[in-house]
């Protein structure tokens, strides 16, 4: 048999399963403010090429129209090592339910990114703060710095973490080899291909920002969370018959 001879759905809740509402996806009124953008970076050294990228990276965001802030790491503590009111732990999670979109920029360290990368993440939960889940919906781009060779592991490993955070991960993304060459004296980047690759990251953010954040709640309104919270609501109501 054909399954255009059985259309039928036997396992879905229809009164759950949403026909796509078109104007919720094309009719909707732009917001006015500047696309705002959340930046990490994974090294607290003092001189820190990751810092020096996002540096420029940020630089680009702010010809682009949007407003950057940059959340620095130093004094953050372990995940779980101090509990979640600890004030650098508040700082990361305010600025990322502030954010509508975030640059995540780490040195490889290991074939990977750095702890230091890795713990800021970790404290961002995927359960909701406020109603409002810290990272969902947010437009994400990825950079690294390598001190050999040119690699992609870190931004691989982000880009997994990105989709696991329920974040619309951009396709384009920055890996700059032998970083120790590409920076001046002063942290400023040199002109390269490395340099334009950026460029092309950075504009490529802003513009799915500009095209997702008044749409993200849309995006990510999803068909297995309607039918948990019903069955949640029933549970309640269930308990208030008995």
């Amino acid at each position: 048999m054909d399954w255009k001879d059985d259309k039928s759905l036997p396992n879905v809740a229809g009164d759950l399963l949403h026909d796509i509402d078109h104007a919720q996806l094309f009719d909707v009124a732009p917001s006015t403010h500047q696309p705002r953008v959340l930046m990490l970076y994974g090294s607290l050294r003092e001189r820190s090429y990751s810092r020096f990228l996002t540096y420029e990276a940020a630089r680009l965001l702010d010809r682009f129209g949007a407003e950057v802030r940059i959340f620095h790491a130093d004094g953050l503590p372990l995940p779980d090592d101090r509990s979640a009111d600890h004030p650098k732990v508040q700082e990361l999670r305010e600025l990322s339910l502030w954010s509508e979109a975030q640059v995540w920029c780490t040195p490889e360290r290991h074939g990977a990114m750095t702890a230091v990368m890795k713990a800021q993440i970790d404290w961002l939960p995927l359960s909701p703060i406020g109603g409002i889940r810290p990272t969902q919906g947010r437009t994400l781009a990825l950079m690294q710095v390598c001190g050999g060779s040119q690699s992609f592991n870190a931004v691989n490993q982000m880009r997994v973490l990105g989709r696991w955070m329920r974040m619309i991960t951009i396709p384009n993304q920055s890996s700059v080899a032998k970083a120790w060459l590409e920076f001046d004296d002063n942290g400023r980047m040199k002109p390269s291909a490395y340099y334009n690759r950026v460029v092309d990251v950075m504009e490529e953010l802003v513009k799915f920002t500009l095209l997702t954040r008044d749409r993200s709640a849309y995006l990510t309104d999803r068909y297995s969370e309607r039918v948990e919270s019903a069955e949640e609501v029933h549970k309640r109501v269930s308990l208030r018959k008995i």
